[in-house]
């Protein structure tokens, strides 16, 4: 969006997955997830030298992806009454 393009609604939320580096120029800047791509390429790697070696992976990693919050998201909403 641009400063002539109407914004939505207050009530609306626009959020986008990877935290491309675009989406924190963009306007409004985007909310995004960002996930741990070294960490799941590591984890991954390891799981598949683990299955062709035919020894136990073991559990499944522990990823945690992570909300960025931006100017994108709407506030919460206030309780119902």
């Amino acid at each position: 969006m641009t400063a002539t393009t109407t914004l939505p609604a207050a009530d609306v939320s626009v959020v986008s997955v990877d935290d491309i580096a675009l989406a924190a120029y963009a306007y409004p800047a985007l909310t995004t997830v960002r996930q741990p791509f070294e960490e799941m390429g590591r984890a991954a790697a390891q799981r598949l030298i683990s299955h062709i070696e035919g020894t136990d992976a073991g559990d499944e990693p522990d990823l945690h992806p992570e909300l960025i919050v931006r100017s994108s998201t709407a506030p919460p909403a206030a309780p119902a009454r």
